[in-house]
């Protein structure tokens, strides 16, 4: 009898390997491993994955290299919305488990699996984007969660593994890490707690890089195509490069506390250098060439695409119909922005664009004019506040 197909989720943990063995020995299915590559992982790295998934029985293991259409289908909106949640956090991991989760479910449909697994527990955020996507991609597919299913302590997870002769480092990372091209989140003891920062040797990289450095970014049509002259055939490649100059800085380190989907407080630190050092140098090239309205609406609508990508609802239409408006606000957001960096903290020096709306020829802020007189600010002055005069005098107890 043929066994059933199930592609599982894997990254070579604690609670993928379990799910491996779970799934080939008690559920007698033929299990597939994938790994979604978002930018994290080295060649090193994916081959020791690989390995490890077939030690656990895997019948086939897959690895996706998602980076680029990550960046194409995501990362450039979050840059064009200059998205940072609760105006701390880039979106490191929600947005990559979005990129993850689809790859998984398109995978799925290519075997024409019966079954789709992940490692995910009960208590966050992960749980709800992969099952809501699966729903959405490969609605006839089951899903399978062990560990939640099971409501498996680790401890209970390593017996089971030990048992079954399975043999790997059981001990537990004091930290936990997730790295991709978006950033790097850190997770331990003290993002547990509501008072306490991650000590200096949490964080995956360490600040080695002391002296005071100029860069000039440039941008063409807000996206990042160069630094310091040197040109990128993709724009991730300009964020990887930038990543290794600005992150030995320290720069880009924080903890992000935030509402997950199910309701509860969490804490997450977080670094990403180069995910902020782009958004902020990209917001101020977009303050010198954008119109006030614009700025207004995007800020509004940036907002909400950062939230809902955030709650896993990438795949909803209203998202397409908001990527199409900031991709059309990018148009005039070329030219160059100064940025200076020291440790653990960097600066937006300034900008030159040939769309930069701050010229001179129009007059310069809190100096003389070219443009109008005295008495056209006197008379636009009156008119503009007129409605609120009428108010006033109709209403004169009223603040």
């Amino acid at each position: 009898m043929m066994k059933k197909k199930v592609v599982l989720a894997y990254s070579g943990g604690l609670d993928t390997s379990f799910c491996c063995i779970y799934l080939t020995r008690d559920l007698g299915l033929e299990v597939h491993s994938v790994i979604v590559n978002t930018g994290g992982f080295s060649d090193e790295e994916l081959k020791t994955v690989e390995k490890r998934a077939f030690e656990m029985g895997v019948t086939s293991h897959h690895v996706v290299d998602e980076t680029k259409n990550f960046y194409d289908s995501c990362v450039r909106y979050l840059i064009y919305g200059n998205v940072l949640k609760n105006n701390t956090y880039p979106l490191s991991v929600s947005a990559e488990r979005v990129s993850q989760a689809t790859a998984i479910a398109n995978y799925a449909k290519e075997i024409g699996a019966e079954y789709v697994a992940h490692g995910s527990t009960g208590a966050g955020n992960d749980q709800v984007r992969f099952d809501m996507i699966f729903n959405i991609l490969v609605p006839d597919v089951k899903i399978l969660t062990p560990i939640r299913d099971l409501k498996l302590s680790r401890e209970e997870e390593i017996e089971y593994l030990k048992k079954h002769g399975v043999e790997m480092n059981f001990e537990k990372a004091k930290y936990s890490i997730n790295k991709g091209i978006w950033g790097t989140s850190v997770g331990g003891k003290e993002t547990l707690t509501s008072n306490l920062g991650l000590p200096e040797d949490a964080w995956p990289t360490q600040v080695t890089s002391t002296e005071e450095k100029n860069l000039e970014l440039t941008f063409e049509k807000g996206e990042l195509v160069a630094i310091d002259g040197e040109q990128y055939d993709h724009p991730t490649k300009a964020i990887q490069a930038l990543q290794a100059i600005a992150q030995p800085y320290g720069i880009g380190r924080d903890i992000h506390v935030g509402d997950t989907i199910i309701g509860i407080k969490g804490r997450v630190g977080f670094e990403a250098a180069a995910p902020v050092v782009i958004i902020k140098a990209h917001h101020t090239l977009e303050k010198h060439v954008l119109t006030k309205w614009q700025l207004s609406w995007k800020d509004q609508l940036s907002s909400f695409y950062g939230n809902w990508l955030h709650e896993g609802q990438f795949h909803d239409p209203i998202m397409r119909n908001i990527e199409a408006f900031l991709s059309d606000t990018q148009k005039n957001v070329s030219g160059k922005v100064f940025v200076q960096l020291n440790p653990y903290r960097f600066q937006v020096v300034g900008i030159e664009s040939d769309h930069d709306l701050m010229s001179n020829k129009f007059g310069s802020y809190g100096e003389m004019n070219n443009a109008w007189t005295g008495d056209d600010v006197k008379g636009f002055s009156k008119i503009f506040g007129n409605q609120v005069m009428i108010y006033h005098k109709v209403n004169p107890q009223t603040p």
